[in-house]
């Protein structure tokens, strides 16, 4: 008699061989990223937009951006693309610092940009926002899509909810983001499904010299190195 209980087929077993040993890709990502990025602190991950071209302003400022980072001494951390990923990760790599990039393998295939001293390859979104975060002494969020949304939410939540310790998360441009932080008034907040403090969580501005005097001006009376009850807080994520 043939067993026709649901989930018992060749086809089946052979998918469920298959997610079984794609959790050691998924661990040799973490190890990789671990081994890669524990040389990088402190660091600053910095997104937006891979579809901004070369000679938009937001492509000048995230290189003016990644530049000044790297020389104040932030490694500066993108998505590894094009757009202002690039630019940041070009404005870095000609500063005193590293420049790193998270590269994310695509069904359309992003093309790393050539401006990477550290380049890891990711297959899973999940494993490199892990990156993102644990190393990251700051948060520089320009304008972008999906992604960029995506990866700024993730951070608040977060920071939000204890799992991350707090670290600046800068939104760069007002003319981008005031409608956003005017929908979170309106709507999140009158609903009460976030607290007025969480407002807090950020900032928003305009010029490359503000992303840096809100950064300097958070870790002005400590180090960028994370606590001991800080570490074992980045130990959950």
């Amino acid at each position: 008699m043939s067993d026709s209980r649901p989930g018992s087929s060749p086809i089946d077993h052979v998918m469920l061989s298959r997610e079984s040993w794609k959790i050691f890709q998924i661990m040799a990502e973490f190890v990789d990223g671990f081994e890669k990025l524990s040389v990088i602190n402190p660091s600053v991950s910095v997104f937006g937009s891979a579809r901004t071209p070369a000679d938009h302003p937001c492509y000048e400022l995230a290189e003016d951006i990644g530049r000044r980072l790297s020389d104040c001494g932030f490694a500066v951390v993108t998505g590894g693309g094009g757009g202002i990923m690039e630019a940041a990760n070009k404005g870095a790599f000609a500063g005193k610092s590293h420049s790193v990039g998270l590269n994310i393998v695509l069904p359309n295939e992003q093309r790393p940009n050539e401006y990477q001293d550290i380049s890891l390859i990711y297959r899973h979104f999940f494993s490199r926002k892990v990156m993102f975060v644990k190393y990251a002494s700051a948060y520089v969020v320009l304008p972008g899509g999906f992604g960029t949304m995506d990866e700024c939410m993730e951070i608040l939540t977060l920071i939000q909810t204890g799992k991350s310790r707090p670290i600046p998360i800068v939104l760069v441009g007002h003319t981008f983001w005031d409608g956003l932080i005017d929908w979170f008034r309106a709507s999140l907040l009158e609903a009460g499904t976030i607290a007025e403090k969480d407002l807090d969580l950020f900032s928003i501005v305009d010029t490359a010299e503000d992303v840096l005097d809100v950064i300097q001006t958070h870790y002005r009376e400590r180090g960028y190195t994370p606590s001991p009850e800080e570490q074992e807080v980045m130990l959950g994520l």
